[in-house]
This record gives structure tokens, sequence and C-alpha cells, in this order.
């Protein structure tokens, strides 16, 4: 696993960095920065999560503090070891460490039950007995007061039973609940007497039967930090409207109080970010699972074959804001092609294959020809690739009657053969049904290297591959998840999922691969020239090849930037 030093994760400022580097230089917190990532195990992370996972190890290393990786498992019936495990190994993956800091909120089940007591003594909580209909009823809502529950002015003794018995389990799921007495007329309706335990006979993965009452979020949320002695709590920009709460329940215990500050969460075009879409799709089966490519988990973009370094690149140029926002996907595509453009070894594949003979070429004949592996690091060298009579171009690179623009192979036209020769194209050979399957060509063979000793030019370079040589693989192209940028732009009865896209992949179960691919593992990522990154999929095996298109060659984001430039 990669570490990620202060060194390198260091950013330029924002007002995050801005809080920690005051409360440093007044010792707010005793020259201290604890910072924590709290998911709740209840699915895959996706790049939003990513973009919070840098902030928080980020600023930690950066400060030389502390980032505690805390799961929020207060809910058992959505909670999974599976999501735990994932999400361990996301985090390692992008390149960060927890040490020994690793905690669970039902670690603190019996402390927060303790507390829940003192605020009942205290006269601050009471048990309800309205159903959670009623509670809502009873909330109000933005524009109107809530009005108080029945059971509000039970006396101490009572609550105190009654809430001794819900933790023994007399009493069944939903019928009571502990919930703190604030004030059900504020305009913060948060602050309206929220729940605080509700009941639930469940196993939970982590303490398995021991409890049957439950925190809820806002309550455990704060004490989580409070225990951890949390500096920052840095939390996306929903929870704004729950810090008030946060800040009550830590006074009316007076306990160890930390900061919570809120940011923008992270917003993509053709993407959802909600973990309930995500199940929705992954139960559904409209993807091929968490990790599927097209999915914007971390899981995904790691099997798709992004880098953790692009992803952590991405997050900081995006930066840290305290208005929500949504940023073009292009520029996430644009930092995995700066990272694999410096480390993608090149290679030649043919995803649609047509096959070409050289007429003029000796029957017996192969040759191994010098080419680069990568142009942006000169210490990569560069490898042999085997030439011959028969070989594959892609069929996109050849049009019979071609228009005015194109400048690839056709009849009587001249092209350079990437590392290869010149050849051109004097016969189309076609099937019964008028579909072409072969081409006839010459070479000249003093053109070597790409140049013609009579200095005779030619328009276009096109890749290919010696078909006695040539290994066969499986190419999956990947599109957008969504057909809109905004996939809940929809019509009138239509929901989010009427603007997925039926085009989101695509199946090339008869790709041409270069030989020196053979033997490549999973995870391994390499460029296919002209045609974009690849990455091996996890699907390989000793038989068959399997990649995923990671990203095309064509940088959208670039090209904005370039033109912005301009303006």
């Amino acid at each position: 696993m990669e570490n990620i030093s202060a060194a390198n994760s260091r950013t330029s400022s924002d007002f995050i960095r801005d809080i920690i580097t005051k409360d440093l230089k007044t010792d707010k917190w005793g020259g201290r920065v604890a910072t924590r990532f709290p998911p709740e195990p209840n699915g895959y992370l996706h790049i939003g999560h990513a973009k919070s996972i840098c902030l928080n190890f980020g600023v930690a290393a950066e400060f030389n503090g502390v980032c505690h990786l805390r799961f929020d498992d207060t809910n058992p019936v959505k909670e999974e070891t599976e999501y735990i495990e994932s999400i361990e190994e996301d985090v390692r993956w992008l390149g960060f460490d927890w040490g020994r800091h690793l905690y669970f909120a039902s670690d603190y089940f019996g402390q927060m039950y303790e507390w829940a007591v003192q605020l009942v003594k205290d006269g601050k909580a009471y048990v309800c007995d309205l159903t959670p209909d009623e509670i809502r009823e009873y909330r109000g809502t933005l524009t109107e007061p809530g009005k108080e529950s029945p059971y509000r002015n039970r006396s101490i003794e009572e609550n105190l039973d009654l809430f001794t018995r819900m933790r023994a389990g007399e009493f069944p799921d939903g019928s009571r609940t502990l919930r703190a007495k604030i004030d059900m007329t504020s305009p913060n309706l948060n602050m309206r007497d929220p729940i605080m335990y509700r009941i639930l006979h469940a196993a939970h993965p982590h303490t398995g039967d021991m409890w049957c009452i439950y925190p809820m979020y806002d309550w455990a949320h704060g004490l989580e930090d409070s225990i951890e002695k949390i500096t920052h709590s840095i939390c996306t920009l929903e929870f704004e409207d729950h810090r008030p709460l946060y800040d009550w329940f830590l006074d009316a215990l007076g306990v160890y109080h930390p900061q919570q500050i809120e940011f923008a969460r992270l917003n993509l075009t053709y993407t959802v970010m909600s973990k309930r879409r995500l199940l929705e799709l992954v139960r559904e089966k409209l993807v091929r699972g968490w990790d599927d490519p097209r999915m914007p988990t971390v899981s995904g973009l790691r099997r798709r074959g992004y880098t953790p370094e692009s992803i952590r690149n991405f997050c900081a140029a995006i930066g840290v804001a305290k208005a929500d926002s949504t940023v073009d996907v292009s520029m996430l595509e644009h930092s995995v092609r700066e990272d694999l453009n410096k480390i993608a070894r090149r290679v030649m594949a043919v995803l649609r294959p047509i096959r070409v003979v050289i007429e003029n070429y000796p029957e017996d004949k192969t040759e191994e020809l010098e080419a680069v592996n990568n142009p942006e690091d000169p210490g990569a060298g560069t490898r042999k690739v085997p030439f011959s009579k028969v070989l594959y171009i892609e069929q996109e690179d050849f049009i019979e009657n071609p228009p005015k623009d194109f400048f690839r192979l056709a009849p009587g036209r001249e092209v350079r053969l990437r590392y290869a020769y010149f050849i051109k194209c004097n016969d189309v050979i076609k099937d019964d049904n008028g579909n072409v399957i072969e081409l006839r060509c010459t070479y000249d063979p003093e053109t070597l290297g790409g140049k013609a000793p009579d200095g005779r030019k030619v328009k276009a370079t096109i890749h290919w591959l010696s078909a006695a040589h040539a290994i066969e693989g499986e190419v999956r192209l990947y599109d957008y998840l969504f057909t809109k940028e905004n996939p809940d732009d929809v019509v009138e009865g239509g929901d989010w999922k009427s603007n997925l896209n039926p085009g989101s992949l695509e199946v090339l179960s008869s790709a041409r691969l270069e030989p020196s691919l053979a033997g490549a593992k999973p995870g391994d990522r390499f460029q296919f020239e002209r045609l974009g990154y690849f990455c091996v999929d996890k699907d390989s095996s000793d038989e068959k090849l399997v990649f995923n298109r990671t990203v095309t060659l064509r940088d959208t984001w670039a090209r904005i930037q370039k033109a912005a430039c301009k303006k």
C-alpha cells in the first residue's frame, strides 16, 4: 500500500485548511489535528466519498495530525461485513492508512446508552409512544411549528423505567422511541424533539444480539467525535442544518466538543451519487455489480483502470468549496488520461479486424520491428512487434468510397503502417452479401520506418497486427451510464432510470491483440495506440484476455480549458 505523506498530499489552501491553520496558531486544540472519515457500511464507496477521504486524510497528513477510519454502523438492517471489507480496501487502494485508528460506532453503544440515561435524568429526553407517522405529523413543516407529543411531559422516573425496558427488549419494533426534549417550535426541523433511539430487534454485524435499541445518526455522530477527541469534524453540506443539534447534544452532556465544518459534496455530470440509487442499480441487475466499470464506485473505477493517483489529483484539482456545484465528468477523465499517459505502456490492438494480404511480401517471412513502449518515458525502452504477409487493421481505417476528408486506406490509396511500411490497397474482396472481408495490398520495402526515399508523403498512419501472431481477446467499451448530464432531468411521469444509456456497454468478443500482451494480469494498464487506455479485467483467464476501456484518447476537458484560455 502506498502511504500519502504530508509533502505529496499538500494542495492549495481552502477555507477548511484556513480554519485549521488559525486553530493551530491559537493553540485551540493544544496543537492537535484529528479528523475522521466515517462511512456507513451500507454500500460501496463512490467518487464522492473519495473526495472526503482525500480531504480528511489529506489535511491530517498535511498538518501532522491523524485521521480515523470509523464505521458509523448504527443501522444493522442495511449493514454488511462485505461493505466494511470493501471500504477498507478502497481507502487503502487510494493510498491512505489509518494505522491503529480503526473504530466502530458500535464500540461506543454502551457509553451512548449511559449518556442517554443522563439526559433522561436531566429531564432533557423522554420516551415517546407516537407512531412514526404520528411523529411526522406532529413535527410540523418549514412554515408551521410542530406540536408537542402527549408523552413529552412524562416524569423522569417513568421515562427511566420505560427506557430501561426498551433496552431489555420488552417492546416490539417501532412501538416506542427515545426523543430529545428541545423545542417543537424551532425554525430548524432537526431541533424539534429529534429521535435518539428506536427499537429494532435485529442482529448487528459487529455486536450480534447484544442490543435491540439502536442510536440514530444525529445522536451518535457527535458522541463518536467526542469520544475519539476529534478536533475538526468535516462533513458534507447537507449536515449544516444538523450542526445545531450536534452542538446541543454535546453541550447538554457537558463533554468534549469538536468543531463541525461543512463542505460541498461532489456532484458529477452523467452520474448518480446516491448510495440508495447505486444499490438499486445493483439489486435490479441494471449493472453487473458494485464494481461494474460503469459505476462511480471506487471499486468500479479501479476495475475500469483508474489509478489512485488520478483520483487524488482530481480531488485536489476540484478543490473544497462551501457551495454545491456540479463538476464535468470530463475533468475526471482528463485526470486519468494525464496519469496514464505517463505510465501506460503502448501496444497495438485491433478491435474490429479486417484482413489485409500484402501480395508482394514473401510468404514465409516474418520481421521483428521495433516499437516504442512509451514516448513520455524514455526509460520504458522498446519492444519487438512481428510483421508478416497477412495483417489485421481496423475496419474503420478502410472505406471503399471515401468522403473528401477521409485520409486512411481506400482503393488506390497509400497509408503508413505504424513502425512499418507504406502499403497501397489494390483490390477489395467481398462476401456473398457484399461485405468487405479482405483487402489485397502491396507494400514498398523501401519505406521501413515510415519514410519514402523518393520523398512522397502519405496523409495517415494506421495501426495493425500480424494475423499469424495476434492473440484473440475480448474488449469491453464503456460509455456513460446515463444519456443526460443530469439523470434527474426526466419527462413527466418518468424517473431517473429512464435516462439509463442502453449503449453504455459494447462487448467486442473477437478483438486481436499484440502478442506482447500474453501474460498480462488483471489490473495491468495499457494504451492501445490510436484507441484509448485499457485495463485487464478480472474476468480474464489463461484462455482469453478481457480488457476494459478506461478512457478514450480524446480529452474534452483539455480542449475546454484551452478554449477558455483563448477567451
